[in-house]
């Protein structure tokens, strides 16, 4: 003979009306109607073969079953609601572990402005962040929320912006381009050496100009391949050849006359990056704290 195994929402319905007496008070705690909740304990007896109720037209009281099953059912029930108020009381409280997944670019950009002061501000949160330039799928490998441009964003994911729009320019030292001349056109860059960066998949970046209002990718070629900002910056400095990298990265090495920007007129400014996470409806606390925090600190991200 199968056993009948009760469900929580049932338990929860016998425990209130043993505890008033009245299919109306229980209903009125439950937010339902007397006729309904009365029908469903007579369903739930039904299904376990066994009276809990003695009902008359003046009163309902417990038959022994009935008071040996509140006896057992009362402290499991007291556990879980303990366990939903903990789990709420977590929600609510900053306290916990956020993860979260960015490329080096992104760290290297927000780390002092931005991570470093939230650090401050919610010490009683851990923060872990996995600087990965690899298109990481935050889901399978367990972190709460991503950063990425936009343009790699998988559809299901709820994005905030993180970061304002940029711009990634042409750059070479001055004595790169007293040896070697300079490009006029995104194509001539086919004759120039260029410091290529390459993608943790192994595939190299196409630098991306706009012409007419059209994109124009350029497949250019160099002797140094690279997947590090900090190194692709130095090596242009060094006049190992062109570098094409976001101008955040570069305005300090601009300013000082280090390196110097071509082909301005045939770049724009692009969407930058995305603070991505996979549900609205749940966020966990130290998530949220840190979406309010960026949004509350947008002029840091302009």
């Amino acid at each position: 003979m199968n056993k009948y195994r009760a469900t929580l929402q049932e338990l929860e319905m016998f425990a209130a009306i043993a505890q008033h007496l009245s299919f109306r008070k229980a209903a009125e705690e439950r937010n339902v109607t007397p006729s309904s909740l009365s029908h469903a304990m007579r369903h739930f007896e039904a299904r376990l073969g066994v009276r809990l109720l003695t009902r008359t037209t003046r009163k309902v009281a417990l038959t022994t079953a009935g008071e040996r099953f509140l006896l057992r059912i009362q402290p499991a029930l007291a556990d879980l609601s303990q366990a939903v108020d903990e789990l709420n009381d977590w929600r609510e409280e900053p306290g916990g572990i956020l993860r979260i997944s960015m490329p080096r670019s992104a760290e290297a950009l927000f780390f002092p402005s931005l991570i470093l002061p939230f650090v401050q501000r919610y010490p009683e949160i851990t923060l872990e962040i996995d600087s990965n330039d690899a298109l990481v799928d935050i889901v399978e490998a367990g972190f709460d929320a991503g950063v990425r441009y936009g343009d790699v964003l998988a559809q299901d994911m709820i994005a905030v912006p993180f970061g304002h729009p940029m711009r990634a320019l042409a750059v070479a030292s001055p004595d790169f381009l007293a040896q070697h001349g300079i490009p006029q056109s995104p194509a001539e860059l086919l004759h120039f050496p260029c410091i290529e960066r390459r993608f943790p998949s192994g595939r190299r970046y196409r630098w991306e100009f706009w012409q007419d209002g059209r994109k124009q990718e350029v497949a250019v070629k160099g002797s140094l391949v690279l997947d590090n900002n900090d190194r692709i910056l130095q090596a242009a400095r060094a006049g190992l050849g062109i570098a094409f990298i976001h101008q955040d990265a570069v305005n300090n090495a601009l300013a000082s006359g280090e390196l110097i920007e071509i082909l301005t007129e045939y770049t724009q400014v692009e969407e930058g990056f995305w603070l991505y996470y996979p549900s609205r409806k749940y966020i966990s606390a130290p998530l949220r704290h840190f979406i309010d925090w960026i949004k509350n600190n947008e002029n840091i991200l302009r």
